[in-house]
């Protein structure tokens, strides 16, 4: 398949009847239409397309919540070791039920997942790990707090996905596991990272940190590979400030998880393996179980809304939306990504235009400055003594020298995004604004030089 967002017929062929079909009913170039974008631009005095208006706040609170919340602090019962029965027990095994896994170990954050389950594999020092440089530097301190080589390959331009064929190149004979990331909480292409896997042997770890109640070829992320591990972070569409989750369907590897998250205490009570303190408290669970029962329902107005957005948007070139894989029945769309193609706009670079889409009354904005790969921080990691002892002279100087991921650097570039947990929560006239601002700046493109 070319490296473009998918055709009419086959996005809607990956569409869930209950998200993405929403495209089948939307004619594919609106952008034909242009009457609501017509007009004078607001950043040269003109009226802007969206007034003052507010999008829906994320994350809320109810009075369930808050109830929940004073339910646990008058329990006394504050640590999930308290109860085998208490907040955190229940909301680990509602998570796994909504998620369709067998077991749930919950943590302090994503990050701890992450981390919870490499050690849990016997991943360390001399060991190798294959991630994506476009992500949270939380998915590689993961690697990093166990002392194994965060090995980063490069991006497929259009989805902003690991590039499975990249990931293969840099397959070594002390990789071990792959850590998948789901960008903007929409599939990677997971099928062909999981065929690389049984090739050479490795475990897949499930980085779906963004990416809750997602769905590819029949399965929600998270529950695919070996492990899958989620973020509860203020701003992710389940939420409880901090906050994260290991899935598995193997108990055995699970169990491996919870002795390493109590400290290295397993559920027998024993202390058997050296192991941080990564427990999701009480407090936690209590914001986060009463969201449970809505969070469907917002998952799909968010499918609906961005299916909705992006067939506004169909025919614009200066805007290409987030490339979604084959099989993609739905995202979680934590964020509604755009790659800004300045080449259609009059070769104006991004900040104008985003600038003059402001001014209209909608915001958009970057996302990561640069890959991880650019940081030196993680360029540094052959100087430390621990690196040095465990992985020879060779190998480090070919990491540092292999760190180079140009795709990366361009949807770094090109990036445009919607916080979308909260705005897609909104109206589809709302998502009209979002369209016509966009729209309405790429037809006056010629008159941005006075901007």
């Amino acid at each position: 398949m070319k490296r473009q967002n998918l055709t009419r017929r086959q996005f809607i062929a990956a569409a869930s009847a209950t998200s993405l079909a929403a495209v089948a009913s939307r004619p594919m170039n609106v952008y034909a239409d242009l009457t609501r974008t017509a007009g004078k631009l607001a950043i040269l005095g003109g009226e802007p397309v969206r007034k003052k208006k507010s999008w829906p706040e994320w994350p809320s609170v109810d009075d369930k919540m808050v109830e929940s919340v004073v339910r646990t602090t008058r329990s006394g019962i504050w640590c999930r070791i308290q109860s085998s029965t208490g907040t955190v027990a229940t909301f680990e095994k509602e998570y796994a039920r909504l998620m369709g896994s067998r077991f749930c170990v919950a943590t302090g954050s994503g990050t701890q997942s992450l981390h919870t389950c490499v050690e849990a594999l016997g991943i360390g020092p001399g060991d190798e790990v294959i991630t994506t440089p476009y992500t949270d530097p939380g998915t590689i301190a993961a690697i990093l707090s166990a002392r194994a080589l965060p090995v980063l390959a490069d991006l497929d331009l259009a989805s902003y996905q690991l590039d499975p064929e990249d990931v293969e190149r840099r397959i070594t004979e002390n990789t071990r596991a792959i850590m998948a990331v789901h960008m903007m909480g929409q599939p990677c292409h997971l099928e062909r990272i999981q065929a690389i896997a049984r090739q050479h042997h490795l475990v897949v770890i499930e980085d779906a940190a963004q990416a809750h109640l997602a769905e590819y070829q029949g399965k929600k992320l998270g529950t695919i590979g070996s492990l899958g591990c989620f973020s509860f972070q203020t701003s992710k569409t389940i939420a409880c400030g901090e906050g994260g989750a290991i899935l598995g369907d193997d108990e055995e590897l699970m169990d491996k998880c919870y002795t390493v998250h109590n400290h290295g205490t397993s559920r027998r009570g024993r202390t058997e393996v050296i192991g941080p303190k990564y427990r999701m408290n009480e407090f936690q669970a209590a914001v986060l179980l009463p969201q449970l029962a809505t969070a469907q329902e917002r998952f799909r107005t968010r499918n609906d809304n961005a299916a909705y957005l992006t067939s506004r948007l169909k025919g614009c070139p200066a805007v290409v939306p987030q490339k979604l894989y084959p099989g993609t029945a739905s995202g979680s769309f934590y964020l509604y990504a755009m790659s800004y193609k300045k080449e259609h706009c009059n070769d104006w670079d991004r900040a104008r235009f985003l600038k003059a889409v402001a001014a209209e009354g909608v915001s958009l904005s970057p996302y990561i400055e640069r890959g991880l790969h650019r940081e030196p921080w993680v360029q540094n990691v052959i100087k430390t003594r621990s690196y040095q002892k465990t992985f020879s002279a060779r190998r480090l100087q070919q990491f540092l020298d292999e760190m180079k991921c140009p795709n990366c650097d361009r949807v770094c570039e090109e990036m445009a995004m919607i916080w979308a947990s909260g705005p897609l929560l909104a109206t589809k006239a709302d998502m009209d604004d979002i369209a016509d601002a966009i729209l309405k700046v790429y037809e006056n493109r010629d008159k941005l030089g006075a901007a």
